[in-house]
This record gives structure tokens, C-alpha cells and sequence, in this order.
């Protein structure tokens, strides 16, 4: 990490000129595990926060200049923007989305009084689904909050923040699952988080003898420009519809028996099987929680593959390549589980995979996906860490 740093003190000083009080924030990517595309319709999730994530150092101005450096994207060089332009255009490119915070902050009245220089460096693989996007809007968040002194907020006031710019000014309509992750993580934890309340526990993750191994299908999506929008429509017709017969607030609020009973209210038969994933996803994720209190690997294993399918053929937010990696797995001698994580149409799988199969899993997958994909897939044995915090 001392070596990382030194590489972005070094170009901040090159960008910004030197100063004193320049400093160093972090917020990771992150993993969920089961309870995938529940999160906005009042269900649970079960994510964890990463090691990976979006390191940034940044200073403040005496001026209105906000001054935007990215060594990831370093073609596009540095970008300005003022606090007197807080709109989103796609000139802005990755800057829409520390600009979005900055906006949503002074929404709710915490104003910046001058602009700020940021230089940022990530270390989660772009368009990978693990959440780069919330890691920045969590990492802004936290340097605006130390900066400037709004001490009042708490990560979890971090995590909506991020999540209403995502919404409001960047126009996807994301749940509030990345956002928390990132900025609530705990170290070897997972956080069972109840979306409609935000109530959350922390969850040790003793996986005996077995490792979270995330695979990258190296195929690319941007879900503001994807279908993750309309599932969300999608469902909302749903609700709509069978809170003419049920009493609920929310998709999350229905078991299984409730909305087999009553399915036949939702007129729309995309609408009717998009509900139904939510559903029973929410029950799953409850389900799987209470195996891994159980220590019973086998039994959330096999939900992690049941979630897939339902990602799959429900509300079809897998692709091919995905679903070949998850097929890949299933065959594989000691993979416990893997299905597609993140908000879907590409990006990663995650699996449980026994120790001693690890070195065998990447490389027969690996092989096997190229051969048949025609590009190799990246694999990552991942750790989970903290969340945001500074340096």
C-alpha cells in the first residue's frame, strides 16, 4: 500500500502542487452473496465489503474549482468542474459520480463553502459488477464528510447519500445494497441487512475449509443503459397489482405460499415471474443466513446455485457467459456453489470453493471458458475487509 501511495502522492503533486494536508481515504468494492435484485423491492441482502476498492487522496481549495483526477482513465486526463455546475453531462464522464455526492450533500444542506482536488485509483476491474460506483459515491462521501467537517453524518447517512445520487443524478435506479456495503463492511463479516428497515447484523463468514473465489467474465455492462431499470418497473407493476388482494408494503414482505395464492392478480406474465424471483429470493437469503448460522456449508451452497437459476430464467438479468461459468462450476469437484453477484447482464460469478480445489477451479474453468468464449476469464480469491474509512 506505501508503494500505491507513494505512485499517487506523486502525481497529485504533479497534477495539484504539494501541500501539507493532503489526505488518504478508501472504500472497498463489494460481494453479495445471496439476495440478488431484492434490495429495492424491501427484501434482504447478504453482502460483504472487499479488500479491492477505490483509494483517493484529495485536498481542500480555497477557490469554487472542483479538480478531478482518475489514474485509472488517465487518457481523459484532468477534469474540472466549479460547485457553480452540478449538473451531469457525458462530457463528465466518471466525474458524474463524485459530482453526484457532492450535489445530493448540499440537497440536504451540507454545503461545501470552496471546491476540492481528488485523485482516485481503483483497484476493482472496470464494469466487473463489484460495485466500483458505490465504492467512489461511499469514497466522496467520506472525504466530503472529513473535509468539511460534517461529522454528524454516519456511514450508514454515507450509504443513502450515495445511493440518492446514484438514483437522482446519475439516473440508475440502484437499491441501496452497494452503497451500504461499502460503507458498513467489517472485516471477515458479511452484513444480513434488512432493505426495508435497514436493519443489519453482522455475520461472521467461517467458511471451513472453503474460499470465495470471484470469477470475471470480462463481458462489460452498464446498467444505466441496460434493462436493470425496467426490472424495476417491472416489479413495481407487480406490486401494484397484488396490493389489491394482500396487504404488503413491499415484494420482500410476501413468502411463497402468500404470492403462489395469489400470482394470478399480476396480468403481465414478465411481470409475474419478475415478482416471483423477488420473492423467493428473499426467502432464500433468509434461508441461507440461517445455514450458515447452522455451520451447514452444503445447504447455502446449494441456495447460491437455486439463486442463479433464478437470476437466469426469472428475471433474466444472467447472460451466456455467465451461465457457462455457473455450469462450469456446478460440474467441479468441490465447489460448494456459484451463481452470477451484482446487478447482472455480464460482469462476475461467485462460488464457494473447498481450499483444496481452489488451484484446480481457475485453472480447468479457466481453460474450459476460453475455449469456449474465445477470452480468458480473470479470477479473483477474494478477503473481506472493512468499510470507507480514512487513512
Amino acid at each position: 500500500m506505501d508503494e500505491l501511495f507513494a505512485k499517487m502522492q506523486a502525481k497529485f503533486d504533479e497534477l495539484f502542487g504539494t501541500d501539507p494536508d493532503i489526505r488518504r481515504y478508501f472504500a472497498p468494492g463489494r460481494v453479495n452473496l445471496i439476495g440478488e435484485h431484492t434490495d429495492y423491492n424491501g427484501g434482504h441482502v447478504f453482502p460483504c465489503a472487499l479488500t479491492i476498492g477505490t483509494y483517493g487522496l484529495a485536498r481542500k481549495r480555497q477557490d469554487r474549482k472542483l479538480r478531478f483526477y482518475s489514474m485509472n482513465f488517465s487518457r481523459a486526463g484532468l477534469i474540472e468542474s466549479s460547485l457553480d455546475d452540478l449538473t451531469p453531462s457525458e462530457k463528465a464522464g466518471w466525474t458524474n459520480y463524485p459530482k453526484g455526492v457532492v450535489w445530493t450533500f448540499a440537497k440536504r444542506g451540507y454545503v461545501c463553502d470552496t471546491g476540492f482536488d481528488f485523485l482516485i485509483y481503483g483497484t476493482i476491474p472496470s464494469g466487473s459488477g463489484l460495485s466500483s460506483s458505490a465504492s467512489l459515491e461511499v469514497l466522496t462521501g467520506t472525504v466530503l464528510r472529513d473535509l468539511y467537517g460534517f461529522s454528524q453524518l454516519s456511514n450508514v447517512d454515507l450509504a443513502l447519500i450515495g445511493q440518492y445520487s446514484e438514483n437522482n443524478f446519475n439516473g440508475m435506479n440502484c437499491g441501496i445494497m452497494d452503497q451500504f456495503a461499502s460503507a458498513m463492511g467489517k472485516k471477515d463479516c458479511a452484513i444480513f441487512l434488512d432493505t426495508s428497515t435497514l436493519n443489519y447484523e453482522y455475520a461472521n463468514i467461517v467458511l471451513e475449509n472453503a474460499k470465495i473465489v470471484i470469477t470475471n467474465s470480462k463481458v462489460k455492462h452498464s446498467l444505466v443503459n441496460s434493462a436493470y431499470n425496467d426490472r424495476r418497473r417491472e416489479c413495481e407493476t407487480a406490486l401494484a397489482q397484488l396490493k389489491k388482494v394482500v396487504d404488503i408494503n413491499s415484494l420482500g414482505d410476501l413468502d411463497e405460499a402468500t404470492f403462489e395464492a395469489n400470482k394470478a392478480v399480476i396480468t403481465d406474465d414478465i411481470c409475474r415471474r419478475r415478482a416471483r424471483h423477488a420473492v423467493y429470493e428473499n426467502q432464500r437469503t433468509l434461508r441461507a443466513v440461517e445455514a450458515l448460522k447452522r455451520k451447514d456449508i452444503t445447504e447455502f451452497g446449494r441456495l447460491i446455485n437455486e439463486s442463479h437459476v433464478s437470476l437466469r430464467d426469472d428475471y433474466e438479468t444472467s447472460c451466456p457467459e455467465c451461465d457457462l461459468l455457473a455450469e462450469l462450476a456446478w460440474k467441479h469437484p468441490g465447489v460448494l456453489g456459484s451463481r452470477i453477484t451484482g446487478g447482472g447482464f455480464g460482469g462476475c460469478t461467485v462460488s464457494i470453493v473447498e481450499n483444496d480445489q481452489v488451484d484446480s477451479f481457475i485453472q480447468n474453468i479457466g481453460k474450459a471458458y476460453k475455449d469456449q468464449v474465445g477470452h480468458e476469464a480473470e479470477f479473483y480469491v477474494v478477503e473481506i475487509g472493512d468499510g470507507a474509512r480514512r487513512l
